[in-house]
This record gives C-alpha cells, structure tokens and sequence, in this order.
C-alpha cells in the first residue's frame, strides 16, 4: 500500500474527502518526522514505536577495491512493532 491508497482507505473509514484524509495524513507523517528529528521517541500504542538508534564510527571494506575504510558514526530511525500489530501480521 503506497501514501495515496492510504489516504483513499482513510478517507472512505472516516468519511472523508480524499484531499482532507491525505492533509491528515501529511500532518501526522510531518509531526512523526519532527519528534524523531528531534531525538524523541514517538509512541503509538498497539501500532509501535519509532526512535532514534545511534551506529558506532567502524571499518568496512571498499567492495570494488577491497581496501578498508573508515565509516563514520552515524544516526539512523528504528522501529519497533507493538503487540497489536505482532499480532495482526501472526493471523
């Protein structure tokens, strides 16, 4: 399911228009995007939780060369699912 088809599946749920669910969409996409930005874990209980995981700086290999070389530390988003959703995908 692609951002379009989502907002199309909200707006029927919620007896929206297309264009008014893809606006709420875009906001809580934004907001989602903000916080984690930010350094703040976003909790949405049932569904899971975004937050911020820092990588370590460490060596990898230059595939083409095979040369080592020096990656550097970086941040990166993670997600982990909640109960509710574990759930829904077992079924």
């Amino acid at each position: 399911m692609r951002k379009p088809e989502l907002a199309a599946a909200i707006a029927e749920r919620a007896d929206l228009s297309k264009d008014k669910a893809s606006q709420v969409l875009n906001v809580i996409l934004d907001e989602i995007t903000g916080s984690v930005a930010q350094g703040q874990d976003v909790s949405l209980i049932g569904f899971g939780t975004f937050t911020v995981r820092e990588r370590a700086a460490r060596t990898g290999k230059n595939p083409q060369t095979g040369q080592p070389l020096a990656i550097p530390a970086s941040k990166t988003v993670a997600f982990k699912p909640g109960k509710g959703l574990k759930d829904a995908v077992a079924k």
